[in-house]
């Protein structure tokens, strides 16, 4: 998956929390998010504006669902994406998931996001 498939899935799935995202998507989505986040503190000037608040509601969802469907690549369920709550160790396990290849073949989230229909 590329940057802009990426981007597309996320706004496609914008509030899905079911199936699986690749690392890939899970990244990419990351990026897309991070920089549009600084553009808009950058351009506004503030991280307070009201426009730097609605790029962040809008983005939160999403961003959200994504977390969620890469728990589920990995085999883990969504719920444990509340592990963000955790300073420091919380987000350490997050990040080393997130990195973590996803399972292959179809598990009990559903197909792997990377494999082609037959």
């Amino acid at each position: 998956m590329n940057f802009g498939q990426a981007i597309q899935a996320g706004f496609r799935n914008y509030a899905n929390g079911s199936g699986r995202a690749s690392r890939s998507e899970y990244w990419y989505w990351t990026l897309f998010a991070t920089l549009a986040q600084v553009a808009t503190d950058i351009a506004t000037g503030s991280e307070r504006s009201v426009i730097a608040i609605v790029v962040t509601l809008a983005l939160l969802l999403p961003s959200v669902a994504v977390g969620i469907r890469r728990l589920h690549d990995i085999d883990k369920t969504g719920w444990l994406l509340l592990l963000w709550m955790i300073p420091i160790v919380g987000w350490i396990v997050l990040l080393i998931w997130a990195c973590r290849p996803g399972t292959a073949g179809p598990n009990r989230f559903g197909p792997g996001p990377l494999q082609t229909a037959p």
